[in-house]
């Protein structure tokens, strides 16, 4: 948690005024907040003391201009002897916590029934650790500030909740193996990444699979690529090689990716001589 000049803890995340669901959804939070502090009859500035956040932080977010943390709404919900209600306004403050192309993948990838990947930089998104996330977004050009970098690891990091999901979605990755070798925010922090990888492959919903540097032939050679299969029998996805860039969800157009992933797939390492490798790696790392 960051903190601020004057010593005490930052609420949270400046708002996006781009981000018009966000926009709403805060500025109703914090009228919300506000009404339970005058009732109260606490001044702004003694609620901050109280719950360690500067009286400017306390009036950002009663104006709607500040995302709080969970944690601010539990301080404030035990301050202001809400009984609870503070508290529970933290599920309306998951809603917006995010950037919103942040929300909106997450909001697929928790729709899908199936998803395909292929990685060639890094590890995939959904694979990171909080450690080589954070490492990702430092070295971000131009440079992002501090709070950025915050929001976007945990953004990412909530992503994750995919693998938690019942019933599970059915999910592939395939990783280049230069991105188990680049040593991504260090040594010590690739081991955790490289033990990470070891730990989701043993769930038997999730596959991952390694492309390896001296493969002679190479289907991927377009860029990353994408897929996400829902219930109804929808699907959209994308990859940098085709179609622009840009999403898609025509059938024949998916099917040209998805063509596409199946030979990365059958080109690379199975799965068992990929977690073999994997283990390789982390013992020579």
């Amino acid at each position: 948690m960051s903190v601020d000049s004057d010593g005490t803890e930052d609420a949270g995340w400046d708002v996006d005024p781009e981000d018009e669901q966000g926009v709403a959804v805060l500025a109703a939070l914090g009228r919300q907040l506000k009404a339970w502090r005058e009732e109260a009859g606490i001044r702004a500035t003694d609620l901050g003391t109280e719950i360690g956040y500067g009286e400017d932080l306390i009036r950002k977010v009663e104006a709607g201009k500040r995302i709080p943390r969970p944690e601010y709404l539990d301080r404030a919900d035990e301050a202001l002897r809400a009984g609870g209600k503070i508290a529970a306004m933290k599920e309306d403050m998951e809603q917006v916590r995010y950037p919103k192309k942040v929300r909106d993948l997450a909001k697929l990838e928790g729709r899908a029934v199936e998803m395909s990947a292929y990685s060639n930089h890094n590890i995939h998104g959904l694979l990171q650790t909080h450690e080589y996330a954070r490492a990702l977004f430092e070295m971000w050009q131009p440079p992002q500030s501090a709070e950025e970098v915050e929001r976007g690891v945990a953004g990412r990091m909530a992503r994750r909740a995919i693998f938690e999901r019942s019933p599970a979605p059915a999910l592939s990755f395939v990783q280049e193996e230069v991105t188990l070798r680049r040593r991504i925010g260090g040594t010590m922090v690739l081991r955790g990444q490289l033990e990470r990888l070891l730990e989701v492959a043993r769930l038997r919903h999730v596959t991952i699979q390694i492309m390896p540097t001296d493969r002679e032939e190479h289907a991927g050679m377009g860029g990353l690529i994408q897929v996400l299969k829902f219930s109804d029998g929808s699907a959209v996805g994308r990859s940098e090689g085709a179609f622009n860039g840009r999403p898609v969800s025509d059938p024949k157009r998916l099917r040209v990716l998805e063509q596409c992933h199946a030979m990365i797939r059958s080109q690379a390492l199975t799965p068992r001589e990929s977690v073999a490798f994997i283990e390789q790696v982390l013992g020579e790392t």
